[in-house]
């Protein structure tokens, strides 16, 4: 059976350039879906945080303006039917990413907060790349890379085509231009090829050799329908 390692922000908050704290979390479509899509492939799913911390839903991904009124119903009930793996995440530090066929990162603007800087985050990222096995990232789920560095210091990525939700995207939030920091500027520096999309808000998602990225949450099913063709 195929394994699967979702590993999830466990913030609540991000802090913004001005120093407020923006409530926030895991984005819900950027891990049902997925979840979902795995589940109905027959693969086992473990969810794991920083610390086994409970992960917080972020609200504005229920709302009007983040999707169709039929992707929200279909996230908001998978969300309900795996609750119970919601409330019980096992411990990110535990985790040995060689246990699993595929190492998965949904976003939201949580990984912005803990898992852009989280030290077991970053060595299981580095040793999973170093593995060549499979690893896939969605949306803000890449700021989880920043925090990963090789035995020499060096940063895993640099070389690696990939996407994530763009400058310009993220600025289309109001709050998002008070970001202290924006990921697709981030990845550019430290020497990752950096692509998007033509359009924003469009689903656009990038593979070279064993990493997976999506660029936004429109990506997520278009992400996971190429992991699962590609890892059956």
């Amino acid at each position: 059976m195929t394994r699967v390692l979702f590993v999830v922000t466990a913030a609540d908050t991000w802090t913004l350039k001005d120093g407020t704290k923006h409530p926030t979390g895991f984005w819900g479509e950027e891990l049902a879906i997925p979840h979902k899509i795995f589940g109905e492939a027959g693969w086992e799913i473990t969810i794991a945080t920083p610390g086994g911390k409970r992960p917080t839903l972020d609200r504005i991904s229920t709302g009007r303006t983040a999707g169709l009124p039929g992707t929200l119903r279909e996230v908001a009930a998978h969300l309900e039917t795996i609750r119970g793996a919601l409330d019980r995440p096992a411990t990110l530090s535990e985790m040995d990413p060689d246990d699993f066929d595929l190492v998965f990162y949904p976003g939201g603007h949580g990984p912005m907060e803990d898992l852009s800087h989280d030290e077991a985050s970053g060595r299981l990222l580095a040793k999973r790349i170093a593995s060549r096995r499979p690893l896939a990232l969605l949306c803000h789920g890449p700021a989880a890379l920043l925090a990963a560095r090789s035995g020499d210091g060096a940063w895993p990525f640099a070389g690696y085509r990939l996407t994530a939700l763009s400058t310009f995207e993220e600025k289309l939030n109001s709050f998002g231009r008070k970001a202290p920091w924006y990921l697709e500027d981030r990845l550019r520096e430290g020497g990752a090829h950096y692509t998007k999309g033509a359009l924003p808000l469009m689903p656009h998602i990038e593979v070279d050799r064993t990493l997976y990225t999506g660029q936004n949450p429109g990506s997520s099913k278009q992400l996971a329908n190429r992991l699962v063709q590609d890892l059956s």
